[in-house]
């Protein structure tokens, strides 16, 4: 549900491409990296979860006087019956996915900006950060009727057409009762991911955890085998604690609805939701060592990374 006051048409409620183009001189002083001030979420045990820039196999050549031993590839040795070893180049850049949740579930604000806008922004932020150092970033957007796939380049181009769905998706949301929720979608997504991030990818998943069930799980761990994976959590203040101010007007799919907040069922099960989608997501954290920023959506998006994931000059590396 969404509530409908304190809005208007275009403050907080919808996202515009030149808005979040304009974003990439937002995207610094952070890191995704695992080099950390103590107080970041990336420090501690999930400082060496973070793989980094690896190597690439390129050929197996014959042993020479001087090569490493380590790199002797024993069983191409054993069954020729000379010593071959394994020849790597650094690996030059990194890909990074982002999956972005625009769905109905996210249309959903009480003040300052839809929990949609806010993914949108931190999705923008990211990307533009990604390309700064030179890597390579894709997406996969999710609406509830489709997943939009954008393949991962190193270009200005590419992030621009990053935004561009984003925008779209975030624009086509409404409150109308033309739009059916779909929480399967984000495994149909999860899905794609463990096809398209086959290793040493980073993944960042931005999303209120709508949908997140155990299938979602056996994803989850599949993607964290091989890859990096962080975890966007957004949410709204109202979710976390309905409070008592009377009687408010909300808004779904299926039309609107006035609810009498002093009813002290209707704010517990309506917290406890917010609770339940948290705990999987804080439970996925600790099982898979995955970090976990949670995001809300009256703070700027640029300073809450800030303060999640560190302060840093900018540099080459994110």
């Amino acid at each position: 549900m969404r509530e409908t006051a304190n809005f208007n048409q275009h403050d907080g409620v919808y996202v515009r491409l030149d808005a979040l183009v304009r974003l990439q001189y937002k995207a610094s002083g952070f890191s995704f990296l695992p080099q950390q001030p103590i107080h970041s979420v990336l420090s501690g045990r999930h400082a060496s979860k973070l793989r980094g820039r690896g190597l690439n196999f390129e050929e197996l050549r014959d042993y020479l006087p001087g090569d490493d031993t380590r790199n002797i590839d024993w069983k191409v040795t054993a069954r020729t019956g000379k010593p071959y070893v394994r020849v790597y180049t650094e690996e030059k850049d990194r890909t990074v996915w982002l999956l972005i949740d625009q769905r109905v579930a996210m249309f959903f604000g009480s003040g300052q900006r839809m929990k949609s806008v806010v993914a949108a922004e931190l999705a923008a932020i990211s990307a533009w950060r990604v390309l700064s150092v030179g890597d390579r970033v894709g997406a996969l957007v999710i609406s509830d009727t489709d997943i939009k796939v954008i393949p991962p380049h190193r270009c200005r181009d590419r992030v621009i057409q990053i935004l561009k769905q984003v925008s779209e998706k975030n624009q086509a949301l409404s409150a109308s009762n033309e739009i059916t929720a779909n929480p399967g979608k984000i495994n149909q997504a999860l899905k794609q991911l463990t096809q398209l991030a086959q290793h040493d990818c980073l993944i960042c998943l931005i999303t209120d955890g709508d949908g997140l069930d155990s299938e979602s799980r056996r994803y989850i761990t599949r993607l964290a085998e091989h890859n990096d994976v962080i975890t966007a959590f957004i949410y709204d203040p109202l979710e976390k604690d309905l409070p008592a101010v009377g009687r408010l007007r909300f808004a779904d799919t299926e039309g609107q609805l006035e609810a009498d907040t002093s009813n002290s069922k209707l704010r517990r099960d309506f917290n406890t939701n917010f609770a339940q989608r948290l705990e999987w997501l804080a439970t996925a954290s600790r099982r898979f060592s995955i970090p976990l920023l949670t995001i809300d959506t009256l703070a700027p998006v640029s300073e809450q990374l800030r303060s999640a994931l560190g302060h840093h000059r900018p540099s080459r590396r994110y």
